[in-house]
């Protein structure tokens, strides 16, 4: 394995994405004066052709919003789509949360101007948080999670990235929030969910299409920015923030579409970190994530043989 750090400035960086497109690696994270609160936030996307040599390629915002956790994609019309949280706050109260979104030209190098998704009328209320979109042939489907007086989580759908319609609520308690959503070929929907209530462990879904029914199993540990990819066939890789007496870490597990993992290897991080993308190609997994183990938040870049897992 070969870590390298390639973002660092006098931000807190966090919160990372990571896609291959039109033969580079683009990575997105947060930039901001603290993990939360703070100067408003920006979106920050970085490319690279090898994984060593990185620049600028966008950095987005949006005055009095605090723009966290971009999670990148491509759309089926070949652009890279990014959606962000857009969090208002007044001193240290959270007034609304409001996802935006914002699309690169075909060579992903101009990216628009963030605006609001727009929500189905019978879900929206004023802290609604898309946190990932994955495509799936012509069809974006995420979780977005909602804030009221008990959280709840509901699957959507879209055809443009923009304009979303509710799929089905989710059955998940324990304050359910970030979640990824992953199709398999066969069409099963998966979905991993962090919460953070009762026992805390993160909840593993499955799904047949139209995707109306769910059965959910805990994982058996709390979960914090996750993300997984499937390698080959059912062979599975979970990437989370490991909570431990000793301080908190970035671990990836090796398991399968049940939801059986087994913990494969940590990668040098500690303190505030987490938030792993993944890109998996030419039998080697690349892995970006952020972590303050060498004294602030940074980001790092993982490249790591299949084999292990």
């Amino acid at each position: 394995m070969v870590t390298r750090k390639i973002w660092s400035n006098d931000s807190h960086n966090a919160f990372t994405s990571l896609i291959w497109f039109r033969g580079s690696f683009y990575c997105a994270f947060r930039e901001g004066e603290n993990h939360v609160y703070g100067r408003d936030g920006v979106a920050r996307i970085i490319s690279s052709r090898d994984g060593i040599d990185w620049e600028t390629v966008a950095v987005i915002n949006k005055a009095g919003y605090d723009l966290r956790d971009p999670k990148l994609s491509v759309t089926p019309d070949g652009r890279i789509m990014v959606i962000m949280g857009g969090s208002v706050y007044r001193e240290r109260e959270l007034l609304s949360q409001l996802t935006h979104v914002s699309f690169s030209d075909r060579r992903g190098k101009n990216f628009s101007e963030p605006v609001p998704v727009v929500m189905p009328d019978e879900m929206r209320t004023d802290h609604d948080w898309l946190w990932r979109v994955t495509w799936h042939r012509r069809t974006g489907y995420g979780v977005v999670y909602q804030s009221r007086e008990e959280r709840t989580i509901s699957l959507v759908k879209t055809d443009d990235g923009i304009n979303y319609e509710l799929v089905t609520k989710l059955e998940v308690d324990g304050s359910p929030n970030e979640s990824t959503v992953r199709v398999m070929p066969d069409k099963e929907m998966i979905i991993v969910v962090r919460r953070e209530e009762g026992n805390r462990e993160g909840m593993w879904g499955r799904s047949k299409a139209p995707y109306a029914g769910w059965e959910w199993r805990s994982l058996g540990m709390r979960l914090g920015g996750p993300d997984f990819i499937a390698l080959k066939g059912d062979h599975l890789v979970l990437g989370t923030r490991v909570y431990g007496e000793k301080g908190n870490v970035t671990a990836l597990f090796a398991g399968d579409r049940s939801g059986n993992f087994r913990k494969v290897l940590t990668l040098p991080s500690g303190g505030d970190n987490s938030y792993p993308g993944f890109v998996f190609r030419k039998n080697k997994l690349y892995v970006s994530y952020y972590s303050s183990h060498e004294g602030k938040t940074s980001i790092y870049f993982a490249e790591i043989p299949a084999g292990l897992f």
